[in-house]
């Protein structure tokens, strides 16, 4: 368990600030016409909006806990691997319930391809700083 206090705190919130900046620019300028149609166009406005930044922020820094965990223990030492890492986790644990909600909500194969093509870059990109910012 010695992981839990070699972990870069830094780099933690750098890759959880990452994953939110992409989450902006992915559903807010990349894909928000398409996606907005998907679920329907509504947004949240006000202190809800605030809330919702923050939990999403919340949520990105405890995946990438869990996330620059897994890559000490696998040793990945380089950009690369800690992004393939990051790729194979999101392929084992993030879209097999992702595609199942979606299947199960009847929701649109496109709105899965943007949320968990989001998810599978978001997490590509922090398993690379992860792994090489110590």
């Amino acid at each position: 368990m010695h992981h839990m206090f070699a972990v870069n705190h830094f780099a933690l919130l750098a890759s959880a600030a990452i994953q939110w900046v992409i989450g902006a620019l992915w559903y807010g300028v990349i894909f928000k016409k398409s996606w907005k149609g998907l679920v329907g166009g509504e947004t949240i406005m006000g202190g809800r909006a605030i809330f919702a930044m923050v939990s999403s922020f919340v949520a990105s820094l405890i995946l990438c806990f869990v996330l620059v965990h897994i890559i000490l223990w696998a040793g990945a030492p380089t950009f690369g691997g800690g992004a393939a890492l990051a790729i194979i986790c999101w392929l084992g644990f993030m879209a097999p319930p992702l595609f199942a909600q979606h299947i199960y909500e009847r929701r649109p194969v496109n709105l899965f391809a943007i949320n968990a093509g989001y998810w599978m870059i978001a997490m590509a990109v922090s398993g690379g700083v992860l792994a090489t910012w110590r």
